[in-house]
Protein backbone atom coordinates (compact mmCIF):
# COMPACT_ATOMS: atom_id res chain seq x y z
CA UNK A 1 0.00 0.00 0.00
CA UNK A 2 1.36 3.41 -0.91
CA UNK A 3 1.66 6.25 1.56
CA UNK A 4 -1.30 8.64 1.56
CA UNK A 5 0.01 12.14 2.23
CA UNK A 6 -2.22 15.00 3.35
CA UNK A 7 -1.20 18.67 3.63
CA UNK A 8 -2.97 21.06 5.99
CA UNK A 9 -2.70 24.76 5.11
CA UNK A 10 -4.64 27.87 5.89
CA UNK A 11 -4.81 31.60 5.53
CA UNK A 12 -6.94 34.61 4.82
CA UNK A 13 -9.34 34.10 1.89
CA UNK A 14 -10.92 36.73 -0.37
CA UNK A 15 -14.37 35.19 0.08
CA UNK A 16 -15.27 32.93 3.04
CA UNK A 17 -17.24 30.73 0.63
CA UNK A 18 -14.21 30.22 -1.64
CA UNK A 19 -10.64 28.99 -1.57
CA UNK A 20 -8.79 31.93 -3.11
CA UNK A 21 -6.15 32.98 -0.59
CA UNK A 22 -5.33 36.69 -0.24
CA UNK A 23 -1.56 36.31 0.27
CA UNK A 24 0.18 33.06 -0.65
CA UNK A 25 3.32 34.23 1.13
CA UNK A 26 1.38 34.43 4.39
CA UNK A 27 -0.10 30.90 4.28
CA UNK A 28 0.10 28.88 7.47
CA UNK A 29 1.63 25.50 6.60
CA UNK A 30 0.37 23.37 9.46
CA UNK A 31 2.03 20.17 8.25
CA UNK A 32 2.00 17.00 6.19
CA UNK A 33 0.32 13.91 7.64
CA UNK A 34 0.36 10.23 6.72
CA UNK A 35 -3.31 9.58 7.41
CA UNK A 36 -6.49 11.50 6.77
CA UNK A 37 -7.45 11.20 10.45
CA UNK A 38 -4.22 12.89 11.54
CA UNK A 39 -4.75 15.63 8.96
CA UNK A 40 -8.32 16.24 10.12
CA UNK A 41 -7.14 16.50 13.74
CA UNK A 42 -4.51 19.08 12.70
CA UNK A 43 -7.05 20.93 10.52
CA UNK A 44 -9.59 21.02 13.36
CA UNK A 45 -7.01 22.36 15.81
CA UNK A 46 -5.84 25.10 13.40
CA UNK A 47 -9.40 26.03 12.41
CA UNK A 48 -10.48 26.35 16.05
CA UNK A 49 -7.67 28.86 16.68
CA UNK A 50 -9.17 31.13 14.00
CA UNK A 51 -12.86 30.42 14.64
CA UNK A 52 -13.64 34.10 15.31
CA UNK A 53 -12.22 35.24 11.95
CA UNK A 54 -14.54 34.23 9.09
CA UNK A 55 -11.93 35.25 6.51
CA UNK A 56 -9.39 32.67 7.67
CA UNK A 57 -9.82 29.17 6.30
CA UNK A 58 -7.87 25.93 6.72
CA UNK A 59 -8.03 23.03 4.29
CA UNK A 60 -6.78 19.46 3.90
CA UNK A 61 -5.09 18.83 0.55
CA UNK A 62 -4.87 15.21 -0.58
CA UNK A 63 -1.27 15.26 -1.81
CA UNK A 64 -1.36 11.58 -2.77
CA UNK A 65 -4.06 12.38 -5.34
CA UNK A 66 -1.81 15.05 -6.87
CA UNK A 67 1.29 12.84 -6.81
CA UNK A 68 -0.47 9.84 -8.38
CA UNK A 69 -3.63 11.13 -10.10
CA UNK A 70 -4.27 7.92 -12.02
CA UNK A 71 -3.93 5.66 -8.97
CA UNK A 72 -7.18 4.75 -7.19
CA UNK A 73 -7.05 5.26 -3.39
Amino acid sequence: MSQLLHLVIGGRVKDPQGLEFVDLNALDYVGVYGTYAEAVDAWRSAAQRSVDDAEVKYVVVHLHKLLEPDHQH
